[in-house]
C-alpha cells in the first residue's frame, strides 16, 4: 500500500473517461480544452491528481511514435508535474497500450492494475483505485479480449503495422463499440448487479478500504459497500448529461463529487 502524506490545505483530485479523440476531431478538441481549464482550476491546491483510465479513446505507443493530437493536455500535464504536482495515470480498456512515454517525458506514473493508497492527514483513509474494466463478475467476452490485447505477441504484431494503418483499424474498432443501442444498454444502472460494486464487496470482505474509486461505467455513482466503505464511480466527460464533466476531490477528511462548469 502506497502512502500519500497530504499536506495542509492540499487536496487529491480524481477524474476519468475523457475519451479524447472520440467521436471526431472538433468535439474532442472542445473537450480537451475544457479538461485543460479544469486542470488549471485545480492546480492551486492539488497535491495529487489521479487520471483513472480511458483518458484517450485509443492510444498506442510505437518505439518512436505516439498518436497525433492531445498536445494541449500533454502540455498542461507537463506544466503541472514541473510545478511539483504528482499525477498518477491508470490505463483503461481504450488506452491499455500505454508504455513508458508518460513516465519518461511527463514524469507521470502509469499503472495497469488497481492500486491501494493510504492517505495520511487528519485521519488515515485507505483508497482502492483502478479503471474498473475486467473486474467483477460477468463480461467474460471482454475479459478474454483483454487478455488477447495484453498479450506480448499481439502487441508485437500491432507494432509492426504502419502507424496510419494501426490507428485507422483502432478507431474503426472503437467506433463500432459506440452504437447508440449498445451505449444505452451499457449505461443503465444495474442496482445490486453493478459489477464494480460486487467487486468492491469481494475486496472489502478480504481487506477494508474506506473508498473504492473507479471509472469505466460512465455513470456517476456513490454506493455503500459496507458500513464504513463507499464506492464512487467518476462518470465521464463525453456526453451532455448528469454523469458528464464530474470530478472527485478529497481534502483529507471528506470526498466530494463536483461538476465542472467552466
Amino acid at each position: 500500500m502506497t502512502e500519500i502524506h497530504l499536506q495542509f490545505n492540499k487536496k487529491i483530485y480524481f477524474a476519468s473517461d475523457f475519451h479524447l479523440g472520440s467521436p471526431d476531431k472538433e468535439s474532442s478538441l472542445e473537450r480537451e480544452r475544457r479538461i485543460v481549464r479544469w486542470l488549471e482550476s485545480v492546480k492551486k491546491d492539488a497535491q495529487v491528481i489521479f487520471l483513472v483510465g480511458d483518458i484517450f479513446d485509443f492510444w498506442f505507443e510505437y518505439k518512436n511514435v505516439i498518436p497525433k493530437g492531445f498536445i494541449r493536455l500533454q502540455g498542461k500535464l507537463a506544466e503541472l508535474t514541473d510545478e511539483g504536482i504528482e499525477i498518477i495515470f491508470f490505463t483503461g480498456n481504450h488506452d491499455m497500450w500505454m508504455f513508458d512515454y508518460f513516465d519518461t517525458e511527463l514524469g507521470i506514473k502509469v499503472y495497469r492494475e488497481p492500486q491501494e493508497y493510504l492517505v495520511k492527514s487528519e485521519t488515515d483513509t485507505s483508497i482502492f483505485i483502478g479503471h474498473g474494466d475486467g473486474l467483477g463478475p460477468g463480461d467474460y467476452s471482454y475479459k478474454l479480449l483483454k487478455k488477447v490485447f495484453e498479450n506480448r505477441l499481439c502487441r508485437f504484431a500491432f507494432n509492426w503495422l504502419h502507424p496510419d494503418i494501426g490507428m485507422f483499424l483502432a478507431h474503426k474498432w472503437s467506433g463500432s463499440r459506440k452504437k447508440e443501442d449498445r451505449i444505452k444498454k451499457e449505461l443503465q444502472f444495474k442496482g445490486d448487479d453493478e459489477w464494480l460494486l460486487s467487486y468492491a464487496k469481494e475486496v472489502e470482505a478480504k481487506k477494508h478500504h474506506d473508498l473504492y474509486i473507479f471509472g469505466h461505467r460512465h455513470l456517476l455513482l456513490d454506493l455503500k459497500v459496507a458500513e464504513k466503505s463507499r464506492y464512487i464511480n467518476l462518470g465521464e466527460w463525453c456526453y451532455d448529461d448528469e454523469s458528464s464533466n464530474n470530478f472527485a476531490v478529497f481534502d483529507g477528511k471528506d470526498i466530494s463529487v463536483i461538476k465542472f462548469k467552466s
